[in-house]
């Protein structure tokens, strides 16, 4: 079954995971969006199809649009790494 099913936030609105600029109020829509994937139970999954498919806008995984490039210039994740 794809990991998409089990995805916390099919139950919220997209748009609180593309917050529109990176300072003010879409910080704060950033940790919201992250405090939706804290919650969620497939995560990991929902980070490595990010990191995998090239995904560049948006929070996926716990991991804000900087952190993903972070992990992608540090050449990916390493296994058993904190992913939120």
């Amino acid at each position: 079954m794809d990991w998409r099913h089990d995805a916390i936030c099919r139950d919220e609105d997209p748009e609180l995971f593309f917050p529109i600029g990176t300072s003010g109020p879409a910080l704060l829509q950033v940790e919201q969006a992250k405090a939706v994937c804290r919650r969620c139970p497939v995560t990991e999954s929902c980070l490595q199809w990010a990191l995998e498919s090239g995904q560049d806008a948006g929070v996926w995984g716990g991991m804000s649009e900087d952190e993903r490039r972070a992990v992608k210039r540090r050449g990916g994740l390493r296994v058993g790494a904190p992913t939120a």
